[in-house]
């Protein structure tokens, strides 16, 4: 790792390797931009004396391009190396236990993906027992949906259980109701910085120029409502009550080395999908439900990248927006601790996870916390972190219809 005259642990990931930028605010200030390093938190408004930082948002930052991203970057690293910078630059640092986090980005479209062949075979097995786990689409483009930006929650809202029609596979007609198969979804998320015009595709051999950064993200999923409603058009009520981002983004810069090819791709995608440099990412994921770890998600072995998920997103000429977010689809692997919802793990409620206490979960329970985090390989052979994006369930306010 870099040296820097910040107290950093090197095994927490927040060197100056990674320099995460998030909003937070200190104690009786407004919400500001801030990078962390280690236990701290930089005020670039009072560091870099610019007022781009002075916001509650990274959007006007993200809009400046990527010249400037890099710039900024460099800059914030030679305040934080060079001890000559030290007396300045300590006064404008923040212990992270005294400040608030909040979003760190406007969300201006929400999109979602379906890029684990793991996941969707998965639930394939489980839905189409007596057919191919994938569907004819799904090695020939990346699969997706638009969600709603408007229910894209900082790291640590409460969740409020969402009702909704629901009719179990044995039932005559549909109910309505909390869910009773509340999910969670361990993903990657990715934020656009630079927007592009309407008709224009982006390739991915653009796809630094205009995404910034990488956020976690958790899609929560009502799976009762969401298998009810989501034929013939796909996913609407069962995921647009909630879905959650990490307080902190971790520029592209930042994960050089964390960069693999994607798996074998077969058949050979499409032109305007083939990748001229590999933008896999090597980040391995971890759940934790109730504090304890429930699976280890590893996103290397992701069947489509970010980067062909943007250029699959814009081809018929979609237009992007600064604070756009588009997010990977759950993350999982092939052992079955390594799958990242829970009907995965407890394969549709007929295998409970057996929780410490003895406490048997099949789906989310009211007061349940979960807890999604990261870390990808840094430069130096360390590691980078990202920051856990948390959520508690909390009842739902809705009344059961008479």
């Amino acid at each position: 790792m870099s040296t820097t005259w910040v107290p950093v642990v090197a095994e927490a990931g927040f060197g100056v390797d990674n320099l995460p930028y998030g909003v937070f605010s200190p104690q009786g200030q407004a919400p500001r931009v801030g990078v962390r390093i280690g236990d701290h938190v930089l005020d670039l408004a009072d560091a870099l004396g610019d007022e781009v930082f002075a916001r509650p948002s990274l959007n006007p930052f993200l809009e400046t391009g990527r010249a400037r991203w890099s710039e900024v970057r460099a800059r914030i690293r030679e305040l934080l190396t060079d001890e000559s910078h030290r007396q300045v630059v300590e006064p404008a640092l923040h212990p992270l236990e005294r400040v608030g986090l909040h979003m760190p980005f406007a969300v201006a479209d929400f999109v979602d993906f379906y890029a684990s062949e793991e996941h969707a075979s998965n639930l394939g097995r489980m839905f189409r027992p007596d057919t191919e786990p994938l569907l004819p689409n799904w090695k020939h483009l990346p699969v997706g949906y638009h969600g709603r930006a408007g229910t894209v929650v900082p790291s640590g809202t409460p969740i409020a259980r969402p009702c909704g029609q629901r009719k179990a596979p044995g039932e005559e007609s549909p109910t309505f109701g909390p869910s009773t198969k509340l999910d969670i979804e361990a993903e990657v998320g990715f934020v656009v910085g630079t927007g592009s015009r309407l008709g224009q595709p982006v390739p991915p051999k653009d796809f630094a120029e205009h995404v910034f950064g990488v956020c976690l993200v958790n899609d929560w999923s009502a799976r009762d409502i969401q298998a009810w409603e989501y034929v013939p058009l796909g996913p609407f009520l069962g995921k647009s009550f909630a879905t959650s981002v990490s307080p902190w983004v971790v520029p592209l810069e930042a994960l050089a080395a964390a960069r693999v090819a994607t798996p074998a791709q077969d058949p050979e995608p499409m032109d305007y999908l083939t990748e001229s440099e590999p933008w896999g990412l090597d980040l391995q994921l971890e759940v934790e439900l109730n504090g304890q770890v429930v699976s280890r998600p590893p996103y290397a072995g992701m069947y489509w990248s970010p980067a062909q998920m943007l250029a699959h997103m814009t081809v018929n000429g979609a237009s992007l927006r600064t604070g756009d977010l588009y997010a990977s689809g759950t993350v999982s692997g092939e052992a079955a601790g390594t799958r990242g919802s829970l009907i995965e793990l407890t394969w549709n409620g007929t295998e409970p996870l057996q929780l410490s206490g003895g406490q048997p979960r099949t789906f989310l329970a009211d007061g349940d916390t979960v807890s999604i985090s990261a870390t990808a390989p840094a430069e130096d052979g360390g590691r980078i972190g990202f920051g856990a994006v948390t959520g508690t369930i909390r009842a739902a306010e809705c009344e059961p219809a008479g």
